[in-house]
């Protein structure tokens, strides 16, 4: 319990914290992939799914060249006839076209940081990624209108990783927090809620997404929830707002 300790300021993730990563990362490959069949790639589906994911595996998910890459695996035949380029480009607009069709909050998150943001919280994202990749998120999402806006650090941009605990004491004394007063809302038991624990953050397990739902870290976090509504009654049992 923290009813004696002050609160000034939640970061929230943004992958499976802010939205399903994991089911919208894979309806996509899963479209790409078929529009790439469909252009010409005489590939089954299960196998070419199979190999973008070690792709994706091995070159990372913010790897720029996915499908490049994937083509590479097979052999000429698999693109007889087939500018490989119309193959790639059929497979990054599909892709596009699904994240451009589905990727939204979950569907409480829009409703209480609303709330929040009539309070005097400041209200921020810690995230780690690429720049424009995670900056494009915030704004698809919705969510930057709830947001204060010097409260966005991404490590592409800052210059640290997760779970590097630099990253998010770079956050916290940037906004005029000391770690102790600000809370983080994340997903993955080890680079959120291990790296804050460290440095005196109040942390919260985000348990609604499924990448790291059987992870355990070295730490528990100070909090469980499900949903952000389980977020807002913490904040108003434990913290005393009355928002």
């Amino acid at each position: 319990m923290t009813e004696n300790r002050v609160l000034k300021g939640i970061f929230f993730d943004i992958d499976d914290t802010l939205y399903s990563t994991t089911e919208f990362s894979r309806k996509a490959r899963d479209n790409a992939l078929r529009a790439m069949i469909h252009a010409g790639l005489k590939v089954d589906f299960e196998e070419a799914s199979r190999e973008l994911d070690e792709v994706i595996s091995e070159f990372s998910s913010n790897y720029s060249s996915h499908f490049d890459k994937l083509i590479g695996r097979f052999p000429a035949s698999c693109i007889d006839g087939v500018n490989p380029a119309i193959i790639v480009a059929s497979g990054v607009i599909e892709y596009h076209q699904t994240k451009f069709a589905e990727l939204h909050p979950y569907p409480d998150v829009l409703e209480v940081l609303k709330i929040l943001s009539r309070t005097d919280l400041v209200l921020g994202i810690i995230t780690a990624g690429l720049t424009l990749k995670q900056a494009e998120k915030i704004v698809r999402l919705k969510v930057y209108d709830y947001l204060t806006p010097n409260a966005i650090f991404i490590s592409e941009q800052v210059g640290i990783s997760k779970p590097n605990g630099k990253l998010y004491l770079r956050a916290c004394s940037s906004c005029g927090l000391k770690p102790k007063e600000a809370m983080y809302v994340g997903d993955d038991p080890r680079n959120d809620i291990d790296a804050c624990n460290r440095i005196g953050m109040i942390t919260v397990r985000h348990n609604r997404g499924k990448k790291f739902e059987n992870a355990q870290g070295a730490t528990d976090p100070a909090y469980r929830i499900n949903t952000f509504w389980d977020l807002l009654g913490i904040l108003r049992a434990d913290f005393g707002l009355s928002a």
